[in-house]
């Protein structure tokens, strides 16, 4: 039946060839369509399911067609009528006919899965007439909900059957092949017969199965499961659709109705998206997301509004006789046609199967609509500038987000080109984590584009991929334009980068490099900001003392960084301190080495006065989180001063920076005993000591006050230290070394003060409970030539022969008074140390002038020496003899005695000498005696040398003129007992110096360290000439 051609107007959608339409051959017969299809007029209706394509005929019998289209199996379902609906959920197929043994419509219901070996149908699992009242009327829409549970027909009289619980009635085993759950009529409408069903399935916000109901005049909804079903159907729609005209969108969520005028989406409450589509329309089919229309036959003209039908009549060479069919599928979300085609033969059905969009035309040809690949679909859109289209069938058909940002840069690049640079960077932003920001960064540096860059950046930034040199360039942005309000905000902005941990505690930017940066350009009340903020001490102290100069501020962020903190910045920027605060510097330091509880500061400002950026500018410090650890009410102290808080870290950047108003530096008084509790490890003060270089008057303060807080030492206590409080944790040997280098310090400092400083050097040499170090101390009174140090350390060392020589070089040097002091000195040391008196008598008899000087001197030495015989008489003689000096006169008297001493030991010499030549001659002649076997040996003795009684016989006489009672010797004696013992010695001692004969190595020391006295003693024991005689047995 043809139709006017206005009537088929297209839709003013673009059009795109989306679809390839591919001809379906029999796999066997490459010339002919699939066999199923070759009988097309017997065909009643085609349904996909999960075991392939199911075809049914008008004989009754239904067809398993695979991928291949070959038929897999068949059986006849309804015997001797036809098979007029058919529905396929979950393997289950249900089937609605005519048999020739029923008035009514015949319902079966049939296992795809299980098939009969002998007869190769399905299992038949159920078998009911569909029967409402006692007239027949014939099925015109079912549906099936997915998950089996609910049926729902459609008669042509209007009426809808509504079967619940259908899945629990299939799958139970009891009952008869007729049970089936009870129908319940749920709608009717005599004069609006049921063009369309449908069911919505449940969604996470909508849990309810509902049941779409259209007539050809309304669409209703028909809530099935959930509180409140089973009620009437309420109107969703005044407008219904014919037969063929209606079915569910490709997300079950709504029920698309096709009229003549447009195309409408109806919800479960009211009417959605309306679509303009103008022309008559014979069935609407969906197909993923796109919907498929199937105009009736009409004549096509060479004036039709369709390019479809024109390009027909172009190509057919002019309007002909015969009708056509146009099949349209178009995508109502993003409004464009993808195909349109013509059937000369009209459409007998249109079904999706395998992802792929069959058409079977009447004439038995079937044709594949395949889609082009979506790479080729989107580079169709961009020749024609499309890009919005891309990105929305890019979204539609849910593309990756590679594919996506892809479609993004290429439309960026177009906008671009036209130099559209706005719309072109938001574009590029959406490309972020997929195109490479060095791609973007240049080609809008390129153009100096600046304004978008920045946009560009602050974007990488607010997601987190922004790398150092982002930041910079960024920063950098912000300080060419001199936007401080911009980067005022970006500097400000909280942590928006999720850790792996979770939780917001990540810069979007690289903190380094924008303190950097501000410092470059000029910003330092920004980096300072940045630095205080997020507890870069090192980085805030750097910004405050070597570019701003603001050395207060710095002092009192370094009071409230604690000791710990403070300690390793002092120790970089001590000395720059001093040079500008030298009091208050002197006082921090000396608190952080002597203090044991935490810092205090006098005053706390809350507010910084504005000072003008170099960059331009409204002031940024008016509102700086100058402390952010704690937000308490004010608690004032007793002196009207506020209690400090120092700075403590924090286990993230987030909790650094909570607010963006300073609150009260002041803690409560809980918060100030806490800390006060706790202990602080106090450094060395040894850190320090370079920073004083050039502050020597605030460096003896320094050392000074910590000595005495410390350890409790002054130069002026010289009894017990002062009571301070210990550390409990100290290094007991470090604090040693501490304490020395401090008194050392201590004692340089004094002797090179200018006036009052040797009192202070000579006491702390004086205080023997200071720990200096002696020889440290030695060498700095060398050094500055303090005699009283010296002389002090010498005496106390043990070095009194230095202090002597010290002042005979003083005499040398031409100190008259040296001389006497020399004297003093060894009058002084000489009892205990009598080595000085040669010394001196050395010095005194050196020149005429001292010996003229100290004449009574030298005798008094010389009298010394020759009491306490501290040297020899030749030694005295060439001591004085070494120059013309000292004249014989001065010596005569002590010569002379010296003469007659040594000569009466001559003579004492001499007189012992003789005595011993007496004894040797009488020892050898009672030897020779003894030797000589034929000299008699007379014995006189009469009384045994043991007891002491008178001798009688048997007696035993030995040859050393000792008798005895043979009774008195012990049994087999054969030595005298009287002299076994002393022989028994000398034979000791002979063994002892033949040993000692072969020690050569200790002889050689013996000498070395004695001389001839050693040498005379080798001589005495026989080490020399020992001569190795063989003992006798006996005597």
């Amino acid at each position: 039946m043809s139709q006017p051609t206005s009537a088929n107007a297209a839709p003013a959608w673009r059009q795109f060839p989306f679809f390839d339409v591919v001809p379906v051959k029999d796999i066997h017969d490459l010339g002919s369509a699939p066999e199923v299809f070759q009988k097309t007029p017997e065909i009643s209706t085609i349904a996909t399911s999960s075991a392939g394509l199911v075809v049914a005929d008008i004989h009754g019998s239904i067809y398993l067609v695979n991928r291949d289209f070959e038929i897999g199996k068949s059986w006849i379902a309804h015997t001797g009528g036809r098979v007029t609906h058919m529905a396929e959920r979950k393997g289950i197929l249900i089937t609605l006919g005519e048999e020739d043994t029923a008035r009514h419509p015949f319902l079966k219901i049939w296992d795809l899965q299980k098939f009969d070996k002998k007869t190769g149908a399905p299992l038949l699992l159920r078998a009911a007439k569909v029967q409402s009242g006692n007239r027949p009327h014939p099925v015109s829409a079912i549906a099936l909900s997915a998950s089996l549970a609910y049926l729902a027909i459609g008669l042509g009289d209007g009426t809808v059957i509504l079967y619940r619980h259908l899945d629990q009635s299939i799958y139970s085993a009891s009952g008869s092949l007729s049970t089936l759950p009870k129908p319940r009529i749920i709608h009717e409408s005599p004069t609006e017969p049921i063009t369309g069903l449908g069911f919505r399935e449940p969604t996470e916000d909508s849990p309810n199965v509902h049941l779409f109901i259209v007539t050809t005049n309304r669409v209703l909804c028909y809530q099935a499961s959930g509180k409140g079903s089973g009620g009437t159907p309420t109107v969703v729609d005044e407008i219904g659709a014919g037969l063929g005209c209606a079915t569910m969108d490709w997300k079950a969520r709504e029920v698309v109705v096709a009229r003549d005028e447009a195309i409408y989406l109806c919800g479960t409450e009211s009417r959605g998206p309306c679509y303009a589509y103008e022309g008559p329309k014979s069935s609407i089919y969906t197909h993923r997301n796109y919907i498929v229309i199937v105009s009736p036959p009409f004549t096509p003209s060479a004036s039709a509004a369709s390019a479809t039908v024109r390009n027909f009549v172009a190509k057919s060479g002019g309007p002909s006789g015969s009708d056509i069919t146009k099949l349209t599928v178009f995508d109502p979300e993003n409004q464009y046609v993808a195909h349109s085609g013509t059937f000369t033969e009209g459409v007998r059905e249109v079904f999706s199967a395998w992802g792929e969009l069959y058409a079977l035309s009447n004439d038995g040809k079937l044709l594949c609509l395949e889609e082009k690949p979506t790479s080729e679909k989107l580079d169709m859109l961009y020749r024609k500038g499309l890009y919005t289209l891309a990105l929305n069938i890019a979204e539609t058909q849910k593309l990756d987000e590679a594919h996506i940002a892809d479609i993004h840069k290429q439309y960026g690049d177009h906008l671009y080109t036209k130099g559209d640079y706005d719309n072109a960077m938001q574009q590029y932003i959406q490309t972020i984590r997929h195109v490479q920001p060095s791609y973007v960064i240049r080609k809008f540096l390129d153009a100096q584009r600046i304004h978008n860059l920045v946009t560009y950046l602050q974007e990488l930034h607010s997601l987190g991929l922004a790398n150092s040199d982002h930041t910079t360039l960024l920063l950098n942005t912000y300080t060419k334009l001199k936007d401080v309000a911009r980067l005022d905000s970006f500097i400000k902005r909280e942590s928006l980068r999720t850790s792996s941990e979770g939780g917001k505690d990540e810069l979007p930017f690289d903190l380094d490099t924008a303190i950097r940066v501000c410092r470059q350009a000029g910003y330092f009340e920004h980096a300072s900001y940045l630095a205080k903020k997020y507890e870069r001490h090192e980085d805030y102290l750097r910004i405050q003392i070597e570019d701003a100069g603001n050395y207060k501020d710095a002092l009192t962020y370094l009071r409230r960084l604690g000791a710990e903190a403070a300690e390793s910045n002092l120790a970089r920027y001590g000395r720059a301190m001093l040079d500008n605060l030298p009091d208050e510097t002197t006082d921090l330091l000396i608190d952080i080495c002597t203090s044991l509880t935490p810092l205090s500061i006098e005053a706390d400002e809350e507010e910084v006065t504005p000072a003008k950026q170099s960059g331009g500018g409204t002031s940024y410090l008016s509102y700086l989180a100058l402390n952010r650890a704690s937000v308490a009410e004010p608690n004032t102290q007793t002196n009207g001063t506020k209690a400090p808080e120092p700075i403590a870290r924090q286990d993230s950047v987030h909790e650094a920076s909570q607010t963006s108003t300073p609150p009260p530096a002041t803690p409560t008084t809980a918060t100030a005993a806490k800390q006060l509790a706790s202990s602080v490890k106090r450094p060395s003060p040894r850190l320090y000591f370079a920073h004083f270089v050039d502050h020597p008057q605030h460096f003896v303060r320094f050392l000074e006050t910590v000595s005495r807080k410390r350890w409790g030492q002054t130069v002026e206590n010289t009894s017990e230290p002062l009571a301070v409080e210990a550390d409990p944790d100290a290094d007991a040997q470090a604090e040693a070394r501490d304490q020395a280098a401090v008194w050392n310090t201590l004692f340089e400092l004094y002797l090179a003060q200018p006036g009052g400083g040797d009192a202070k050097a000579l006491a702390v040499l004086q205080n023997t409970r200071l720990p200096y170090d002696p020889t440290h101390a030695l060498i700095l009174c060398s050094t500055r030539a303090y005699t009283p140090g010296l002389v002090l350390l010498w005496e106390r060392m043990g070095m009194q022969e230095d202090v002597l020589r010290f002042f005979m070089d003083r005499e040398l040097e031409g100190d008259a008074d040296a001389s006497a002091e020399v004297v003093r000195r060894l009058d002084q040391y000489g009892p205990g140390r009598p080595q000085l008196y040669p010394l001196v008598l050395r010095f005194l008899t050196s020149t005429p002038a001292l010996l003229a000087k100290h004449r009574e001197d030298v005798r008094q030495v010389l009298k010394v020496i020759d009491e306490e015989k501290l040297m020899p008489p030749v030694s005295v003689v060439q001591v004085l003899s070494r120059n013309s000096v000292a004249s014989v006169g001065l010596v005569k008297e002590w010569l002379m005695s010296r003469i007659k001493s040594a000569r009466e030991e001559v003579d004492t010499d001499q007189k012992l000498i003789t005595s011993y030549r007496t004894e040797t001659e009488a020892k050898l002649r009672q030897v020779e005696e003894l030797s000589d076997p034929d000299h008699p040996r007379v014995f006189h003795v009469t009384q045994c040398s043991a007891c002491q009684g008178g001798l009688d016989l048997p007696a035993v006489h030995f040859m050393c003129n000792h008798s005895y009672h043979q009774r008195c010797l012990p049994q087999n004696e054969t030595e005298c007992p009287n002299c076994a013992r002393e022989h028994g010695i000398i034979r000791e001692i002979r063994r002892n110096n033949e040993r000692l004969a072969d020690q050569h190595e200790l002889f050689l020391s013996e000498v070395r360290e004695g001389g001839l006295d050693a040498l005379s003693t080798g001589f005495s024991r026989g080490v020399l000439n020992l001569s190795r005689v063989e003992e006798a047995g006996s005597l």
